[in-house]
């Protein structure tokens, strides 16, 4: 276990990727898909909430963090028309599936509960990035994902005694930005197409 203090440290390496992110989306050079977005400020801010709810303490700043970037992002996108991804109604499904489970937590108001339904919208919200970091990565930036990434590890590193409330949605984060930062960086989807033709 490394000592809380650190958690300040990811807190700040995801914010310095959200604002990397939103720069490469204000000079148009990222396409935020704006549904996946607005549901990874909405969902992990429910957590967040959640989560002081049940005294989980320090460690639900990574929570606030991927709640906070996002909502940034989702900001920016609107100050310029060519930073933006066509949505699809694929991406409207996804949207629609992950509010539905924001609406279990307002139904339970239970604090794991409402972390599980937080994870669960956020997936949802996740899966039209993740497809288009397969089909397009070059639309992506993957810098604001690696120090997620990062910023969930520290957390993971901070916890003394494991529990779904201060662990789960931190084991989510690092597992998803982990997968996204590899699809975008290393041209995964391309590389895999390309092969598959020869």
């Amino acid at each position: 276990m490394i000592s809380t203090n650190f958690i300040f440290v990811g807190f700040a390496l995801s914010l310095i990727g959200s604002l990397s992110y939103v720069k490469d989306t204000l000079k148009g050079k990222t396409q935020p898909n704006r549904v996946t977005w607005f549901m990874w400020a909405l969902a992990p801010l429910i957590a967040f909430a959640a989560q002081i709810n049940e005294g989980v303490g320090i460690q639900s700043l990574l929570t606030f963090a991927v709640g906070f970037g996002p909502l940034l992002i989702l900001l920016a996108s609107f100050a310029n028309s060519r930073s933006v991804w066509q949505i699809t109604h694929f991406d409207v499904i996804c949207g629609v599936l992950s509010l539905l489970g924001l609406l279990g937590w307002l139904v339970t108001r239970h604090g794991d509960t409402a972390i599980f339904f937080a994870i669960m919208a956020d997936g949802l919200a996740a899966v039209p990035t993740l497809r288009k970091s397969w089909i397009q990565p070059e639309s992506e930036s993957s810098l604001v994902f690696l120090f997620a990434s990062i910023n969930a590890t520290i957390t993971l590193l901070t916890i003394q005694h494991f529990t779904f409330t201060n662990s789960a949605f931190a084991i989510y984060i690092l597992a998803l930005c982990a997968t996204l930062f590899v699809l975008i960086r290393f041209k995964l989807g391309p590389r895999f197409s390309k092969r598959k033709i020869a």
